[in-house]
């Protein structure tokens, strides 16, 4: 998502945008690493390409590099492949107008990868906050704009997440909502304090659609907005910046006022208040990785894939005792792994 001033960002969109800049995805990959589990598939915006402002992407960091890091840990051997795309929506994700892929989208290169690699166990997804991001500069939020962001999102990511459950019907599916940096307007003075009240409602109803659309394909949601106690309002121990409207010039914690503790998370887990960047910083990407495990619990394990055996004969290598032929052994019925119907809470964080 594009990086905003603090006084250019107020809406729900605050929720999580990508990076402006297109980046080059490839859809292609090699066979799984020989002693490997599986594969872990990271999908969606920003936050999945672990951007940070001044440093880029880096898929191999950000939350999904300590996702990875945690189901290792937990003796899960898999690989990873982030298709993940700064700046991607519910509409490009399936246009492919924001990275370049050679089937098309994000979502044909993650379908194509999955069908390809049945030994996947795990996807994570965040996606739909930059449907909405646009929609506010300054203190104005143009509200059917937002409107026609979140009805994007109620439509797209539901019939996303039923084509990569389709393609992946054992994988566990972890949906991460978002956290709402756009609470930074807060130390814009009372007008700022209004939009971030506002952002708030907002962005209830954002996540409200990731989780009615994680639900529909029995995906878990990776709560980031409780982690980062986004309706919190009540005072923390954390001083404003000085220089701002709710801060002084004094570098005394005791001259300044004390910052709601949603607002004191977005400046101490994101770039906002420092840079006016939505993206969570290095403390950010590690809460929201925590987050995302807590809701990924234990990593199915993979179905065998069925074998005939052949019939067994009888003690003489002849009929049965009864005289009937030996039957033969069917073979085993294959039982699906069911996936989790809901996220476990923890600390996480969002960007676009």
């Amino acid at each position: 998502m594009q990086r905003r001033r603090a006084t250019v960002v107020l809406s729900s969109a605050a929720l999580a945008a990508a990076s402006i800049t297109g980046v080059l995805a490839s859809g292609s990959s090699s066979a799984t690493a020989a002693g490997s589990d599986g594969y872990y598939v990271a999908l969606g915006d920003s936050l999945a390409a672990g951007y940070q402002p001044g440093q880029g992407d880096d898929k191999d960091g950000g939350y999904v590099g300590g996702v990875l890091a945690g189901v290792r840990d937990k003796g899960s051997d898999l690989q990873l492949k982030n298709l993940a795309c700064s700046g991607e929506d519910t509409t490009t994700m399936t246009s492919g107008t924001r990275c370049s892929y050679p089937e098309g989208n994000q979502l044909a290169a993650a379908e194509a990868f999955l069908k390809a690699h049945p030994d996947t166990r795990l996807i994570t997804i965040d996606l739909g906050a930059n449907d909405v991001q646009r929609c506010a500069k300054g203190t104005d939020v143009d509200l059917p704009c937002i409107t026609d962001g979140l009805q994007k999102v109620s439509t797209n990511l539901p019939a996303i997440l039923k084509r990569v459950r389709a393609a992946a019907p054992e994988a566990r599916i972890v949906v991460a909502n978002y956290y709402n940096p756009f609470l930074a307007a807060w130390l814009l003075g009372p007008d700022g304090q209004s939009v971030a009240k506002l952002s708030v409602t907002l962005q209830s109803s954002l996540n409200g659609s990731i989780a009615t659309a994680a639900k529909g394909v029995n995906a878990s949601v990776a709560d980031v907005s409780s982690a980062f106690s986004s309706d919190d309002f009540s005072p923390s121990d954390t001083p404003a910046p000085t220089g701002t409207p709710t801060g002084t010039a004094s570098a005394s914690p005791a001259a300044a006022e004390m910052l709601p503790v949603n607002v004191a998370r977005i400046c101490e887990w994101t770039w906002m208040c420092a840079k006016n960047d939505i993206h969570a910083n290095d403390t950010g990407y590690q809460v929201l990785a925590r987050t995302v495990l807590g809701a990924v619990g234990t990593v199915p394990t993979p179905t065998p894939t069925p074998t005939d055996e052949p019939s067994s004969p009888s003690p003489t290598g002849g009929p049965s005792p009864t005289g009937s032929p030996t039957p033969t052994k069917p073979a085993p019925t294959r039982t699906p792994v069911p996936t989790p119907t809901g996220g476990a809470t923890g600390p996480i964080v969002q960007t676009g």
